[in-house]
């Protein structure tokens, strides 16, 4: 996008003159290419090229410091969960509730390195209602995680979403979450480790041991599994609260009598948020496609007494 007049450079350019010809082009008049040997020139060149030589290098150091947190944290799960190398696949499960309504779970997966987004999983728990049961709600996803991926693996299913299992298993709570877990791991005969990471303390449970690891909060391995753990809880509150927000949405004016589905969508069409329908007057209702004023005055009365 800029072609200078002057270009600088530490080495003879083979065509220099070819080069200059269609950069010359390029910017609408004569541009050069120098190779200063000494002066105010060739000092600024010295200055570019240690300046790049800082950047390259604080870059690479940066790089070789996460690979090295990276090698540290995957060692320090190896060795936790006695695997025979590193962990390549971690699935973490997280429940998301709000009363007991709308449970919801995720399932977020981190592979080589890094988030694998394209196997990220919502559930919308089916088994559980009334008050709040994290436990029957972490059954019911790690089970239909587990069933749909042996389901694949057997070929009983055309679709490959889940076959492909993780090295680890990371379950968002305490002892009683895990338990759960590993009840439907061994429902299901499969050789797989399972951990937990209990929020307010950062405990880590294991299978087996009735006392939590605590590893100090700067750990590289602890860190890894926070950030998964966070992870798998930014998806499902995410997903929770597109849920609470559609049943909202539809409980308020699903509830007027006479508004249906296509009323109902050019009322939001026309104002954009139930919160703007709730605001608006009765005139401004009879502005919409559909709604006569008598309608309006209805859904008015009735959105001012809910």
């Amino acid at each position: 996008s800029y072609i200078p007049r002057e270009i600088y450079t530490p080495v003879a350019v083979d065509q220099a003159a070819v080069m200059e010809d269609w950069l010359g082009n390029l910017r609408g008049s004569r541009v050069y290419l120098r190779r200063p040997q000494r002066g105010a020139k060739k000092h600024l060149l010295d200055l570019v090229i240690k300046n790049a030589q800082i950047v390259l290098d604080e870059t690479r150091s940066r790089g070789s410091f996460k690979q090295r947190a990276l090698e540290r944290a995957l060692q320090d799960l190896q060795e936790l969960v006695q695997l025979p190398e590193p962990p390549n696949r971690i699935e973490a499960f997280d429940i998301s509730n709000l009363q007991g309504s709308n449970v919801v779970a995720s399932l977020v997966v981190w592979e080589n390195g890094d988030f694998k987004s394209s196997d990220y999983r919502r559930f919308r728990i089916r088994g559980v209602e009334g008050a709040p049961n994290d436990y029957a709600a972490m059954r019911e996803a790690v089970g239909r995680r587990f069933r749909r991926g042996l389901q694949e693996q057997s070929g009983e299913s055309l679709e490959q979403k889940f076959a492909a299992f993780p090295d680890l298993v990371l379950i968002d709570g305490g002892k009683g979450q895990l338990g759960v877990a590993l009840e439907v791991r061994q429902e299901l005969d499969l050789i797989i480790p399972f951990l937990s990471l209990a929020e307010k303390r950062e405990e880590i449970y294991l299978e087996g041991q009735s006392q939590p690891v605590v590893w100090p909060l700067d750990s590289p391995g602890l860190l890894l599994l926070r950030r998964i753990r966070d992870e798998a809880h930014r998806f499902a509150l995410t997903y929770h609260r597109n849920l609470r927000g559609k049943a909202t949405r539809g409980s308020v004016l699903d509830a007027i009598p006479g508004v249906g589905p296509k009323r109902k969508k050019e009322l939001i069409r026309h104002f954009g948020t139930i919160k703007k329908i709730r605001a608006a007057t009765i005139d401004e209702l009879s502005e919409v496609t559909g709604i006569s004023a008598k309608l309006a005055a209805e859904i008015y009365q009735h959105l001012q007494q809910s």
